[in-house]
């Protein structure tokens, strides 16, 4: 298990690198290092992860599944229930402690897939047999 942190670049770029994604600052100044930083989906505007500091560590809230958000509490010391969020809903990771970098990536990654927009209509049926990146 690698325990390599990721900056706040890092995290972003990374969410950057989803579809249809942009990095949102609707509480803060661009640029300010205490910004909280949303990002979000193009499709919906829905927030998948906040970036932001506090007790001078970084944390990301991400989306999760409730009964997988109970259990990544349980195996992770640095991750608890979300920080200004719905704690049933949402989980605070804290970088730089016991969270390895590539399941900080799969907790964004599973956030972003839980908020992205539904495919409706005729395309549903044929997306359905067909994985489309």
């Amino acid at each position: 298990m690698r325990l390599v942190t990721m900056t706040r670049q890092e995290i972003i770029d990374f969410c950057l690198s989803l579809p249809a994604s942009y990095e949102d600052y609707p509480f803060d100044e661009p640029g300010d290092p205490t910004a909280w930083t949303v990002m979000r989906h193009r499709g919906n505007r829905r927030s998948f992860a906040l970036i932001f500091e506090r007790g001078g560590h970084l944390c990301v809230n991400v989306k999760c599944d409730p009964d997988e958000a109970e259990i990544l509490r349980t195996v992770f010391a640095g991750v608890r229930p979300a920080y200004h969020m719905n704690k049933t809903h949402w989980n605070t990771i804290v970088v730089g402690g016991d969270v390895p970098v590539e399941d900080l990536c799969d907790m964004i990654r599973a956030s972003y897939d839980l908020i992205k927009p539904k495919v409706r209509g005729p395309a549903a049926g044929f997306l359905r047999y067909r994985r489309i990146e």
